[in-house]
Parts: C-alpha cells; structure tokens; sequence
C-alpha cells in the first residue's frame, strides 16, 4: 500500500525543486529501474506483486496496479517506480578523461532529445556528458525514461562549461574540440581523433557565441539533397551521426 502523501511527494519530484530537496528522483519499469539498481541501491520501490516475484532479493513495497498509476508519470505504468539517491555531480576539471571521447551540451533544453542523447552516449561508450548550467535537468522523470536505463551507465556533470573548456585548452592548446556548425568542414572529410570533446549545442540556436570561440574543430554534417533541404537536423540526430563517425574511424 502506498500513502496519498507518498504520491504527493513522489509528484514533487517532477519538479528540479523537488528533487532538490528530497535528493531523490524517480525511475519506472522494470527496464530503468533494474539497470539502476544493478549500479547502486534505490532509496525506496514500489511494485506490483508481478515485479516482487522476479525481483525478490529486492526490498520494496507492494502496491496495487491502480496505487502504481496514480503515482506514476507514464501514461502506461510498468509494474515498479522506484526513488533513487541524485548522485554527486560536484564539478571537477579532471572528469574530462583526455585519452578518450566526452559530449558537451550547450543548452540543450528537450528532455527527449537529453534522454536520447546520454542513450547514445551510452551506446558508443563515451562515459562522461558535461552539460552548461542551463542544459536540461537530466534527472526530470522525462529524461530519465528518455535513457531507457542508459542513465546508470553514463556520468553526467554541470559546470560552467565555457570555465572548463578554457581551463582544459590552457593546460593542452591543441587539445581537440569539435563542434558541429553551419560554417564548418565537412565530417566525412575530417581528420577524427580518437579523445577530445564534442560540443552540441542548443535545439534553435546552435552552440553559443561564447562556446563556438572555442571550438578548434568545425564539422558539419553535409545534406545530400540538392536544392531546398531542411534548415538542420535535431540535435539527437546530429549526435548519433557525429559519434557514429567518430567511432567508425577509431
């Protein structure tokens, strides 16, 4: 059984304020919530007796099919929402692992295209995303079923992305930064380094001003259409393309 309290405090953590306070968020189906409890333990789960009796070395608490919906955020709840602790997204300079590829967002501000974009990260092994202060929360219940468990495997940080792009240039000047732009060189033509960071920026807008200075390495993924095309692609879309070339390459 689950309390209407409970519920309201489980609906407060659609809110970043809410998620703040409790230091919690929230995770549903067996999909998300299993790969988040294979990396650490939930603070508290809610199941339905289907999800208890395969999952019994788990704690939890049954709840009835009706107690699931209406403390769900899907519009079809799956068998189990859980609450998790946020983890520790203290910035630091060296989570930046230089010998290897990292995502940078610059804005980013669609909770699918966020959730889309750490699945990828995920999918083409890139560990790290730093996001700028106003990328959105990738803890938003949206985002999160967006990973499709892919959260539990990708380490997210937010930083004032300009601070540690310059600090990062200061200490290795040649140190490769790509960003994808209008005015850039052709990605099947480029020389693609196996480490460096991969800028994306913002949905309507593109990488900043303040950011785009600086971007060592300009890509642009070509149409093939001749003529009218599309103005640009989506940014999730522009992701998968970009990682999927690099790691042809490498």
């Amino acid at each position: 059984m689950i309390s209407k309290n409970k519920i309201k405090e489980i609906k407060s953590l659609e809110t970043k304020k809410g998620r703040t306070l409790s230091g919690l968020f929230v995770a549903e189906g067996p999909k998300v919530v299993g790969d988040l409890l294979r990396r650490g333990d939930a603070a508290e789960i809610y199941a339905t007796r289907e999800w208890m009796e395969s999952n019994s070395r788990y704690e939890a608490t049954e709840i009835t099919a009706d107690e699931l919906r209406k403390a769900s955020f899907l519009q079809h709840p799956q068998q189990v929402i859980a609450l998790f602790p946020l983890p520790d997204i203290s910035t630091k300079t060296d989570i930046i692992d230089t010998d290897s590829l990292s995502i940078a967002l610059d804005g980013v501000q669609d909770p699918g295209n966020l959730g889309t974009i750490i699945r990828l990260a995920d999918w083409f092994d890139i560990d790290t995303i730093v996001c700028s202060r106003d990328t959105a929360d990738a803890w938003n219940p949206k985002v999160v079923q967006a990973t499709m468990g892919s959260i539990a495997r990708v380490r997210i940080v937010y930083t004032e992305l300009r601070q540690l792009l310059e600090t990062i240039l200061t200490a290795n000047p040649s140190y490769p930064i790509y960003g994808t732009l209008l005015d850039g060189n052709n990605i099947y033509d480029e020389n693609l380094s196996h480490n460096g960071i991969i800028v994306m920026g913002n949905e309507g807008n593109g990488i900043s001003q303040e950011i785009r200075s600086l971007v060592n390495h300009r890509l642009l993924i070509p149409t093939f259409r001749r003529g009218d095309s599309a103005e640009s692609l989506n940014v999730a879309i522009a992701t998968a393309i970009t990682c999927s070339e690099f790691r042809r390459r490498n």
